[in-house]
């Protein structure tokens, strides 16, 4: 039979769709192990990157008179992470582009609790925020790991706030470790691996204004839903759920969301039951630093291969800067809410996914799934 682009009726139904993606062959697909990343030399170097920055970064604010402000500098060497395909010239930009998003995640969460918004409130704002954050990230090029960090600095800023010194504190805190992330980039960048005409690494395509202001708006429902989905139930991080739905729906594709939901569920529960360890035994501040540092290099050395593998080590990362952030209300009991709210927030956001798909989306699938 010729292959033909135009979807028939019944390679468009939604129903259709979702038995091809609950099929075993879509279970084994997201199990699949890549044999090279499009260059491992280059996100090793990102997490070294980060993780000298966490060193540096997060020693000299435990030390400084603003001890308490270490969680929002880790937050801030994450901005290390991005630009790492792109060319000298273009990754500054993307530096800087990461740490004004990043930062400004910070004070907008910040502000917005302490202004005393409701529950509610604060997760419609997180959630138009991830949106943002989207439309910024395809806008600007960023690269990987993409608008989930800075979604993730907005939903950890959500801790309560003695007072509009503190937002400024944490915004400050934030910006200058991306400032030391930026200028640890800078002096390292001669390392990094650089495209040639035989090995050119992935580009993402600058799509049109109208169809990124889609995604975003699509994202940021699919984040409210899920994020308003667990805190009706009471859950007590609502805002992790809102980040499991905004990693699926990143899928170009149906597949591919339903293989990012699958790898998240798996690796938030690895990492989750290692960070349970972890926190069980109380780390000391330089304890949680080094392994920062070390989860860093680690998360970059295996995400390339299978994005479960990543998560594995993501999960603790993000439990651990969350706990230094509030030490007071954090410890182990994060980890199993951890995955519990990532399992909740995975699931919507892929029947979001196959809910807003198209014709198109859902006719790609049903060739994807024929091999053709």
């Amino acid at each position: 039979m010729p292959f033909s682009p135009d979807p028939t009726p019944a390679e468009a139904r939604h129903l259709a769709a979702a038995r091809r993606l609950l099929e075993l062959r879509q279970m084994r697909e997201s199990l699949a192990v890549a044999r090279r990343q499009p260059s491992l030399r280059n996100s090793i170097l990102v997490g070294v990157q980060a993780a000298l920055t966490v060193l540096i970064a997060l020693s000299a604010t435990y030390m400084s008179p603003w001890p308490q402000l270490v969680g929002y500098a880790s937050l801030g060497s994450l901005v290390a992470l991005f630009g790492r395909f792109s060319s000298r010239r273009g990754r500054r930009g993307v530096l800087v582009l990461s740490a004004l998003t990043q930062t400004g995640g910070v004070v907008l969460m910040s502000a917005v609790t302490a202004l005393g918004a409701p529950k509610e409130v604060q997760l419609a704002v997180l959630a138009l925020f991830c949106g943002v954050a989207v439309f910024i990230a395809a806008t600007g090029r960023v690269g990987a790991p993409g608008p989930l960090i800075f979604a993730f600095a907005a939903g950890a800023s959500m801790v309560p706030v003695a007072g509009w010194t503190e937002v400024a504190e944490r915004g400050l805190a934030t910006g200058a470790v991306s400032i030391v992330a930026l200028l640890v980039c800078l002096a390292t960048e001669p390392l990094r691996q650089q495209p040639t005409p035989e090995r050119a690494f992935p580009v993402e395509p600058l799509r049109p204004a109208s169809h990124r202001a889609v995604a975003a708006a699509r994202i940021a429902f699919g984040a409210a839903v899920a994020a308003f989905a667990t805190h009706a139930v009471g859950a007590a991080h609502p805002a992790w759920a809102a980040l499991g739905a905004v990693a699926v729906l990143q899928g170009a594709h149906l597949h591919i969301s339903m293989n990012r939901a699958l790898q998240r569920m798996a690796g938030t529960l690895v990492g989750g039951v290692m960070v349970w360890f972890v926190l069980s035994a109380q780390p000391g501040i330089w304890q949680v630093i080094w392994m920062l540092a070390f989860l860093q290099i680690a998360t970059e050395l295996v995400i390339g291969y299978n994005y479960a593998f990543g998560q594995a080590f993501v999960t603790p990362m993000a439990l651990l800067t969350s706990y230094l952030a509030a030490p007071g209300a954090a410890g182990a009991e994060m980890a199993p809410e951890r995955v519990l709210d990532t399992l909740i927030g995975a699931s919507i956001g892929m029947v979001a996914a196959l809910i807003l798909s198209t014709i198109d989306d859902r006719a790609f699938l049903a060739r994807h799934a024929d091999g053709k």
